[in-house]
């Protein structure tokens, strides 16, 4: 087992990460039009432009085209039930020059008691014009909504990935998380967004020493018979789902960055990691106290490795050669995305993040993989980060949620 925890993707020599080739121009010809997607041709231009934007950055994973369509389908993605959203396109010349979303979202200014749009999928060349032309497009939707903040970016709820890469370039983007140039947030400061939020993400090698305290709190829990931690049953899937949704729907906590998920946005997104978790159950862990659950931790393969080498396309010409490309990556897979963890409340501060956390480690160990990022937590939690910290993680990137007045 290599005891180094992130290794870099080597640079095609093209450019540097995070650096986009047209970072050191900028534009001052023909007027920028920004216009709404309204045809499946244009949708397509909106999904392919951050593709051929980032088609030299060696870091950057290329998001699967028909996965993406998917998301955006009003009628395949339960997120549309509470939420408005208006995709834009800019075009100089004829020509797509960037791309953002602008989101109305029911639930979310329900459930915070909030006036507040986003903005996301928002992907630019180092324009000011062309980015403040969008970001302006954004803010006129969400004025026409009645909403007195914009707040981004989200791509499109706190429950997908979001906020803006400002450290950690040196590093691919771990599965579900956002990656962005390095200007983003130069660019998005200057239309005169202001830092919200920073989301933290962690950094562990599955060679570290856990902490003698953190070991004896989980083996005190392990040895006490009404305490079980136990792997998903791959065999009972649905039922094993229901137990999650009960632990995550009795954590509804009004923190800034959660948001409720109806049953169909639950599910859908359970149907997306449904085949990573068949892969390695062992890393998809349930606590039940008196044959309760109470708590989870699930981990998965970071499917990021295997989804960059299909480079957008899990077919060409009829041939399922995107596929094939994935199926054979996945076979190097070495690291790890702590993706949800989750107690009820009533059984917090009793050791029950220590024993799944060690559980975690040992299966990790066992199945051969070299770490793991977990993440994202807020800045401002401090009692999750101390106990990141405390085992040995370290913080390796930075993320940034910004907002303006409307």
């Amino acid at each position: 087992m290599n005891s180094t925890s992130v290794r870099p993707l080597r640079s095609s020599g093209r450019t540097k990460a995070g650096k986009s080739p047209a970072a050191a121009s900028t534009s001052t010809g023909s007027a920028i039009q920004v216009s709404p997607v309204r045809s499946a041709q244009e949708l397509d231009e909106f999904i392919r432009y951050q593709l051929e934007l980032y088609r030299d950055d060696p870091y950057f994973v290329p998001p699967i085209v028909a996965e993406r369509r998917d998301f955006l389908n009003r009628k395949k993605n339960p997120f549309f039930t509470h939420a408005e959203v208006e995709l834009f396109l800019a075009r100089r010349n004829g020509k797509v020059v960037g791309r953002i979303a602008a989101i109305d979202d029911a639930l979310w200014n329900q459930f915070h008691n909030s006036e507040t749009g986003f903005f996301g999928m928002f992907d630019v060349p180092n324009d000011p014009e062309i980015a403040g032309a969008l970001l302006d497009a954004a803010a006129g939707f969400a004025r026409s909504r009645g909403m007195k903040t914009l707040t981004g970016p989200v791509n499109l709820s706190t429950n997908h990935d979001c906020g803006v890469l400002i450290d950690g370039f040196e590093f691919p983007p771990a599965m579900m998380m956002p990656y962005n140039y390095r200007y983003y947030g130069a660019l998005l400061e200057g239309w005169g967004l202001k830092k919200m939020r920073d989301l933290y993400a962690y950094d562990l090698s599955a060679a570290m020493t856990p902490p003698e305290k953190m070991v004896r709190v989980a083996e005190r829990l392990r040895e006490t018979e009404q305490v079980r931690v136990r792997p998903l049953d791959v065999r009972q899937l649905p039922e094993e789902i229901r137990r999650l949704k009960s632990i995550y729907n009795a954590m509804l906590d009004r923190n800034w960055l959660f948001l409720p998920m109806n049953e169909e946005e639950f599910d859908a997104i359970t149907a997306r990691l449904r085949p990573l978790v068949r892969v390695r159950p062992e890393l998809c862990l349930i606590a039940e106290v008196r044959n309760e659950p109470v708590a989870f931790c699930i981990t998965l393969p970071d499917s990021n490795v295997a989804i960059r080498e299909a480079g957008g396309q899990l077919t060409r010409w009829g041939v399922p050669v995107g596929l094939a490309k994935m199926a054979w990556a996945a076979r190097r897979i070495e690291r790890l995305r702590v993706l949800l963890f989750g107690i009820k409340p009533g059984y917090r501060r009793r050791g029950l993040d220590a024993l799944l956390g060690i559980e975690t480690l040992r299966a990790a160990r066992r199945l051969g993989y070299d770490g793991a990022e977990l993440g994202w937590t807020t800045e401002d939690n401090e009692l999750m980060n101390r106990a990141i910290e405390s085992i040995g993680a370290r913080r390796y990137k930075t993320y940034r949620i910004y907002e303006k007045a409307l």
